[in-house]
């Protein structure tokens, strides 16, 4: 019986460099969201029917997006790689308005937050289609799961 959700998300830690509390809180609510709720469907058929639940391990190797997914059992199923490259600018335009939001917090009317908040979703709802798009063919997600995994793309990147 098929079950198409993720029971397990990790980042590989040697590819995050640094991280304050902000973007820590940020990636602790993006995996439990991912885990209450995600539809994530390998597009795959294996030769023994598997469909579900999955373990994932999300990592950047050589500016690539590697999805690695495994069974429920920790055997490895297959990898997906993807090219980052439609996701630079959305990951550093995705950053300097989080940093415009945290600012904004400490300083700004409600309604400038608001604004800045708008934006800062704007971008991420773009990005999470523009995942979607890439996974197309390989992996079948929905838009909240795109969204949550899109944080989870930009923990990947933080230089510091």
């Amino acid at each position: 019986m098929a079950d198409p959700r993720i029971i397990d998300i990790q980042l590989d830690e040697r590819t995050i460099l640094w991280r304050n509390a902000d973007v820590e809180q940020e990636r602790r609510i993006a995996i439990f969201d991912l885990l209450e709720d995600n539809h994530f469907a390998p597009q795959r058929v294996h030769a023994d029917g598997y469909a579900g639940p999955y373990k994932v391990v999300l990592r950047v190797e050589e500016g690539r997006l590697v999805i690695e997914i495994n069974r429920e059992d920790d055997s490895p199923l297959e990898a997906i790689i993807l090219s980052l490259g439609r996701f630079r600018r959305p990951i550093r335009d995705y950053f300097a308005i989080c940093d415009s939001y945290y600012q904004a917090i400490s300083n700004a009317s409600p309604q400038q937050i608001e604004t800045v908040d708008m934006a800062r979703r704007a971008i991420h709802n773009d990005a999470a289609e523009t995942l979607i798009e890439r996974l197309e063919g390989k992996i079948k997600v929905d838009f909240d799961t795109a969204r949550r995994l899109f944080t989870l793309i930009c923990v990947l990147h933080i230089k510091g």
